[in-house]
């Protein structure tokens, strides 16, 4: 990643760590059922149902991400005159949105 990325310095220890880590637990183990599912050769529609699952998961925890980033990261970038953290934020969004 690009350091304008991190150019921000601070603690990053966030509110919603245990539930990011417990969504993206949840998107790792439908991804490892879809390679299995593949592996055995089971049904192009269960594969995609499973896939979409692992997408909702993904976007659930960077919703969470996103939301912890807004309440502590830009909060403290705004309070330390750091403007340049908004443009980074944009450049997240995109990121994420592709």
């Amino acid at each position: 990643m690009s350091d304008s990325i991190h150019s921000h310095k601070h603690n990053h220890d966030h509110k919603h760590t245990k539930e990011v880590t417990n969504r993206l637990a949840r998107a790792i183990g439908h991804l490892n059922k879809v390679k299995q599912m593949v592996e055995d050769g089971e049904d192009c529609s269960d594969v995609l149902v499973q896939l979409a699952a692992v997408k909702s998961a993904l976007n659930n925890a960077g919703k969470l991400i996103l939301k912890d980033h807004l309440e502590h990261c830009i909060v403290h970038a705004v309070e330390e005159g750091d403007i340049d953290a908004l443009d980074e934020l944009n450049n997240a969004i995109d990121k994420f949105m592709k």
